[in-house]
């Protein structure tokens, strides 16, 4: 029997598998003493409850990654859709994302922020290195105020297909469902 050669998904088919695919839209910042940095990405997930511990992939062409590859910590905003002109802003190159246009502050230990966003603080536990980009493992360790939050009710802010969008109750399929603790190695 003949056994299948090993091949890559040329990249543009690999872009274009991914086209299909929404993600949340985050935006990052860091300062590892050089000053603030932020990039907008797709790929924030979730990886523990407990520890609560997320990841995020920074793109080997980001001007923004050598800063996050040495930073101790990062704030992780997760973008609602009236912060659009933000996300924007994070994934546009050369922008000033920390200029006087901008409302940005610094947390109590530093970390610059965006005080608009829902955000979370964390350090950085792990790094690896995957083909240029760096995946970034961080334990979340401070909050935005729940209260905050749930005050402004944010809507998420999506990407799919190359364009921004918005989840509202129109695009719900079907009630709300029970959390998936199977994700985080429990059953309900």
């Amino acid at each position: 029997m003949k056994q299948p050669q090993d091949s890559r998904v040329a990249a543009d088919d690999f872009r274009y598998a991914f086209r299909a695919h929404p993600a949340g839209v985050a935006v990052i910042t860091a300062d590892a003493g050089d000053g603030p940095v932020a990039m907008t990405v797709s790929s924030v997930a979730s990886v523990s409850i407990d520890p609560p511990t997320i990841m995020f992939s920074a793109s080997a062409i980001s001007s923004s990654t050598p800063v996050f590859r040495r930073a101790e910590t990062v704030v992780v905003h997760l973008m609602a859709a009236d912060q659009i002109a933000l996300a924007k802003l994070g994934a546009r190159s050369g922008a000033e994302r920390f200029g006087d246009d901008v409302e940005w502050g610094r947390l109590p230990t530093g970390e610059p922020y965006y005080p608009g966003a829902n955000w979370l603080r964390g350090k950085v536990t792990q790094r690896l290195d995957v083909n240029g980009s760096t995946v970034i493992v961080v334990e979340a360790i401070e909050t935005k105020s729940r209260d905050v939050v749930e005050e402004t009710d944010p809507v998420p802010l999506v990407y799919h297909n190359r364009r921004w969008h918005v989840l509202s109750e129109k695009s719900a399929l079907s009630d709300p469902i029970a959390p998936f603790y199977h994700v985080y190695g429990r059953d309900e």
